[in-house]
């Protein structure tokens, strides 16, 4: 038998794994391959008989990946996007002016869709692709080039640079701050709150902010959201308290749609970061849409 020149298993079944661990379920690989889940389960036993360790884990409810199968994953993921990016360059030719940016539905409703007018302006002849998620595994797909990313500026196998950071205050409703005008900050347990939660865990809650202002509380209960826009549109509401953060509702608060209640204010414990892939060369359009973001992040710490 020739010995293939790369020592790799097929590229059929590393294309089979690399489904499977972004998807995290033989299942849904099997769906975007047109394959058999037993087709799929198979690729994969071969591939770890070859390499000779486990590189997922089988549970009841689905699959998790090993150390090795994180390893092998983002090397894979890393290798089909650069190849993905080469290919859609050569297919399009040199005049290619797409770039695909990910980010959550919190960053791109509350902050970048408002500016985006901006940069249509100056760059017409770029089209922004946007991948709205907020399931982190989304922005390691292949298309994607850029990220706006809230958290701590460390993710692996990503170059990243800060935008802007953040503070972080109640906020609620005009009516509902009239109604409890006599609200102090060590009240605020006492309120009716709204829980921003069931996302990227980065974005802290009430608990998390009770606890930095040293105020005591029992478990804080009320309704629970799972996007940041639609908290704040139960706060307009009238419908409690919300975590807000600065950079993000200070536009409703000019408007009169929120208010903020008590003097609490918080540093939050992330900042804001366009990122990439650290072994990708960005595109020409995507250079200039991060050089875009880096002037409205400039123009944003000035607020």
């Amino acid at each position: 038998m020739v010995r293939r020149y790369y020592d790799l298993p097929s590229l059929t079944a590393l294309a089979v794994f690399e489904a499977s661990a972004r998807h995290l379920s033989f299942k849904l690989a099997a769906t975007e391959l047109n394959v058999t889940p037993g087709a799929v389960s198979r690729q994969i036993k071969a591939v770890e008989e070859e390499i000779g360790v486990p590189l997922f884990v089988r549970l009841r409810t689905g699959v998790m990946l090993t150390n090795a199968g994180e390893d092998l994953y983002a090397v894979l993921a890393s290798g089909f996007s650069r190849a993905s990016e080469v290919f859609k360059s050569v297919k399009r030719g040199d005049c290619s002016k797409n770039v695909t940016l990910a980010c959550s539905d919190s960053i791109a409703s509350m902050w970048l869709m408002p500016r985006m007018p901006g940069f249509w302006n100056r760059h017409p002849e770029i089209a922004v692709d946007h991948l709205i998620s907020d399931n982190a595994k989304d922005y390691r797909r292949a298309e994607v080039e850029l990220r706006i990313r809230y958290g701590s500026g460390s993710w692996p196998d990503e170059r990243a640079e800060p935008l802007f950071d953040d503070t972080i205050y109640p906020v609620c409703g005009p009516g509902f701050a009239q109604e409890h005008m006599d609200a102090t900050a060590e009240s605020l347990p006492e309120l009716r709150l709204l829980h921003f939660n069931w996302v990227d865990p980065d974005w802290i809650g009430w608990d998390e902010v009770f606890r930095r202002a040293a105020i005591p509380h029992s478990t804080p209960r009320g309704c629970r959201f799972g996007k940041l826009s639609v908290t704040m549109q139960a706060a307009q509401a009238d419908q409690g308290v919300a975590v807000g953060w600065h950079r993000l509702v200070h536009p409703l608060i000019k408007e009169g749609k929120l208010v903020r209640i008590t003097d609490l204010e918080l540093p939050s414990p992330g900042g804001y970061y366009v990122t990439w892939n650290d072994n990708r060369t960005l595109s020409p359009a995507a250079e200039l849409f991060r050089k875009w973001l880096r002037e409205m992040a400039a123009q944003e710490q000035e607020c």
